[in-house]
């Protein structure tokens, strides 16, 4: 596995433990973002290095998340149907910015968008949404940290899926072997995905995701 890991320990001493925060590995000028997929899925996506073939639908919103823990909290650690391998895929920083500033919240928020109607009328045109979910930790309890997923759908989809993805990479046996050190309660050896929160310098983004300080 090509990406950089850290004990669990370390991990968490490292990061901000309450507020909304877009947390997750960067490589050079680009993020790891990850994706759970089934077999036949996931196999053609690594093969072809994009997102495609027959059993992949991009008729559907699909969600993204840059943070493993998360992830794995929402795969079950890759024991969940249709949720049995986990994917790594490398975006440009640049590219994940523009699903941001394209993103509507799947919630009213009245600072932003100021009435009902205004922001269903934002929801139907936009093709990316943004959620806020109480974070995990590896044992599935929430945390007071606000954990970001990404819906993408429609012509955009296809864009993120076929011209921006860098590299897909399968990080399923990693994802087992963590869980065979978590199940058998030597969280102290526990090994995760070295993360930390990704800076958004436009503050006008910022206040939209209503971000916290870091």
């Amino acid at each position: 596995m090509t990406l950089e890991t850290v004990k669990y320990a370390t991990y968490e001493q490292e990061l901000p433990q309450e507020g909304k925060h877009i947390i997750g590995q960067e490589r050079n000028n680009n993020i790891i973002v990850y994706q759970a997929f089934n077999p036949n899925i996931s196999k053609w996506a690594i093969e072809n290095q994009k997102f495609g073939g027959s059993h992949y639908k991009f008729s559907r919103m699909s969600w993204i998340k840059p943070n493993f823990l998360w992830m794995m909290y929402r795969a079950g650690w890759a024991r969940k149907e249709h949720q049995q391998n986990i994917l790594a895929i490398e975006i440009s920083k640049e590219n994940f910015k523009i699903l941001l500033e394209e993103a509507v919240h799947s919630d009213y928020k009245e600072e932003i968008y100021v009435t009902k109607e205004n922001w269903k009328s934002q929801l139907a045109k936009s093709k990316v949404r943004l959620q806020w979910d109480p974070d995990h930790n590896p044992y599935g309890e929430k945390l007071e940290r606000r954990a970001i997923q990404i819906g993408i759908k429609g012509d955009l989809l296809e864009k993120f899926g076929k011209e921006w993805v860098i590299s897909i990479e399968d990080i399923t046996e990693f994802v087992h072997q963590q869980k065979s050190v978590l199940d058998s309660k030597r969280l102290e050896n526990l090994q995760v995905i070295k993360e930390k929160p990704i800076l958004i310098e436009n503050k006008i983004l910022r206040d939209k995701l209503q971000l916290g300080q870091s």
